[in-house]
């Protein structure tokens, strides 16, 4: 017991959907016993699901501590992250629908709720998003005028400003880190959750989702290169006019440690050290986007979220139009600024995108096993995009200096400032 809670949780989940694994191979049918454990674990997502995003998504809007801070290198920098998230979570759409990783999985036998095809017309539903009672998008779970809505709330809470509402602002942030404790507690849980959940989905439906998971694997994966090889150099090229060649060569160090760590926080120094000292951009810039980029931009998550979007689509067979589409692209933006900061954000945002599109949660367990594996490119394109803004932004606001983004890149350092 010892050897098993001093594992890391990713360990603790790979091994919880190893054994699922083999344990719904050998129980077959039988497997369906186990199926309150994992039904217990989904609730208590489902639980989190509303909650969390009003705090998460108060939180990112207060970090922006002023209007005035809105100005120039805010508002570019916002612009940036909101226009590369719609674009990555576009590109994983669009790899999902090349590959089609949900096709032929099916999973009618486990279904627990009713999901019919949907016809999807766009002006409804855009006039469906704007909120018009919010406890009641609350008490039935409507996810996106509940984001709408606390993103409109942000914004007034912003413009008010901290001095007339101390309270208020402190009541968020307190919120905040209790939900975060909260979901760490749940997320806790989520070993034996997918292990009871992954032997069930095994058991009753065979392995032909193994097959769909490394064809998910290769379709999110691939929507990553296309972010990174397409829209980061486009980005660096035609609007920052730097050379994105070495750009990439100057960010290494960042990416590298991004990847090995799966953590953009713990990138935030690393990521510091290279704006400065190999992108020639100055403490004004970096200290601003480098800490909000880590929190706010994952454009890594928004490619995970449109391939999950199209794959449960396909899987529990509704239709896939212009409409849904749309909705997935801009979920994407809004799930992926809202997961910042949460532990096991794989899960519980998977989780609200379901809630969201009013699918059922039962590829959750295939989500958590493979989570750990493309959480590595993730958080490795997260920080890659984080450094991009911030070059842009330096470039344009014309406090880069190019001669030092030119020369050799240094061999960074963490002993000085």
């Amino acid at each position: 017991m010892k050897w098993w809670f001093s594992r890391k949780l990713h360990v603790q989940v790979l091994i919880g959907a190893a054994l699922g694994i083999v344990a719904g191979i050998l129980l077959q049918d039988y497997a369906a016993y186990l199926d309150p454990i994992g039904q217990i674990f989904l609730r208590l997502l489902k639980f989190l699901v509303v909650p969390l995003v009003i705090a998460t998504l108060l939180s990112g809007v207060l970090q922006m501590t002023s209007v005035k801070e809105l100005g120039s290198v805010g508002a570019r920098f916002f612009g940036y992250l909101t226009g590369t998230s719609i674009l990555a979570s576009a590109a994983g759409v669009g790899m999902a629908l090349l590959i089609r990783p949900g096709v032929g999985l099916s999973l009618d036998e486990i279904q627990k709720e009713d999901v019919a095809p949907e016809d999807y017309d766009v002006a409804e539903q855009l006039l469906g998003w704007v909120p018009d009672n919010l406890f009641n998008a609350m008490a039935n779970m409507d996810m996106i005028p509940i984001i709408i809505g606390t993103v409109l709330f942000g914004v007034a809470m912003l413009l008010i400003g901290e001095t007339k509402l101390p309270r208020a602002f402190a009541l968020v942030r307190e919120g905040t880190e209790i939900m975060l404790r909260l979901t760490n507690m749940i997320i806790w849980t989520s070993p034996y959750g997918v292990f009871a959940l992954l032997a069930v989905l095994v058991g009753t439906t065979g392995t032909e989702m193994l097959g769909a998971a490394a064809k998910f694997v290769i379709a999110d994966f691939a929507g990553i290169v296309l972010v990174a090889l397409v829209v980061y150099p486009t980005i660096l090229f035609f609007t920052a006019r730097l050379n994105p060649v070495r750009f990439y060569r100057n960010a290494w160090p960042s990416t590298v440690f991004a990847m090995t760590t799966s953590s953009s926080a713990a990138t935030i120094p690393v990521s510091m050290k290279v704006a400065q000292e190999n992108m020639g951009v100055p403490r004004k810039i970096y200290g601003f986007t480098i800490p909000f980029g880590a929190t706010a931009n994952m454009d890594g998550f928004a490619v995970a979220l449109g391939v999950i979007s199209i794959f449960a689509a396909d899987a529990f067979g509704i239709e896939i139009t212009a409409g849904l589409i749309a909705q997935i692209v801009l979920l994407g933006l809004a799930l992926s600024i809202g997961a910042a900061g949460v532990r096991g954000a794989g899960i519980v945002m998977s989780a609200v995108l379901f809630q969201a599109l009013g699918m059922p949660l039962d590829l959750i367990p295939l989500l958590a096993a493979i989570w750990p594996l493309i959480d590595v490119a993730h958080t490795g394109l997260n920080i890659t995009g984080d450094l991009t803004g911030t070059a842009t932004v330096a470039a344009q606001t014309k406090n880069m200096d190019r001669k030092v983004f030119s020369k050799r890149s240094k061999s960074l350092t963490m002993d000085s400032e």
